[in-house]
């Protein structure tokens, strides 16, 4: 059973940065893509990137040239680097594994404002 812990959020000011990271247990984290999702109130969950275990990352339009998404293998952690936050970033931000569809875990709350 895969567990995913988020944690690192909090309040920032907008042009700020954060960096979140996402503990990862119940899985081969050298075998999943991983991926960042987040949900503002009111809104639908939306996807902000991912990392492939080839490496390859991809990220929503709304966050490229931002966001960095990595991994530590020998942490069993996944990482997500924001900068250059703005208000529309604020959500609670969630990671998944690809191989867990619906697996979510508390997810970790991000609040830009001034």
């Amino acid at each position: 059973q895969v567990q995913l812990v988020e944690s690192g959020g909090g309040l920032v000011q907008p042009g700020g940065s954060l960096r979140l990271s996402c503990a990862v247990s119940g899985v081969t984290l050298s075998s999943e893509t991983m991926r960042w999702y987040r949900q503002a109130p009111g809104k639908q969950r939306e996807y902000v990137a991912l990392i492939a275990t080839s490496g390859y990352t991809n990220y929503a339009d709304s966050v490229k040239g931002r966001f960095t998404i990595s991994r530590d293998y020998t942490k069993n952690m996944v990482y997500l680097q924001m900068n250059s936050l703005k208000v529309e970033d604020t959500a609670v931000y969630y990671c998944s594994a690809a191989s867990r569809p619906g697996s979510w875990g508390q997810g970790t709350q991000v609040t830009v404002s001034s």
